[in-house]
């Protein structure tokens, strides 16, 4: 099973995703509400994953993103988006996450792009 950093703005998502990931057996090593969080708590705690939305305030999920793959390079990271941001989830894909979910985020899919990012690492 994983340890799995969650990056969210929404606490709502953010507990959802704790539920889902707690339930299938992974580890939640962290939330966080924004890019720079999720920078600082990755320094810290060294996940297995990041789950990494794009829309957030103080650091977006891109630069953060650039950011930790700058300096943790080994960082495996799963973007969670809404479908209307399909130019920046390309450009999440380009800075180096590995994959992608289109929210709302099911049980499912969320488990099997953690399973698709083990696999590939």
């Amino acid at each position: 099973m994983a340890r799995i950093l969650i990056a969210d703005d929404s606490s709502v998502m953010r507990r959802s995703l704790n539920m889902l990931l707690s339930r299938a057996g992974h580890t939640v090593v962290g939330e966080a509400a924004n890019g720079e969080q999720a920078f600082l708590l990755y320094g810290k705690e060294h996940p297995d994953i990041v789950t990494m939305d794009i829309s957030m305030p103080v650091m977006d999920g891109n630069d953060a993103i650039t950011r930790i793959l700058t300096s943790y390079p080994e960082a495996r990271i799963i973007v969670i988006s809404a479908l209307d941001e399909k130019k920046m989830i390309l450009q999440a894909l380009k800075n180096g996450a590995k994959q992608y979910i289109i929210k709302p985020v099911t049980e499912e899919k969320l488990l099997q792009a953690i399973k698709n990012v083990m696999v590939d690492s």
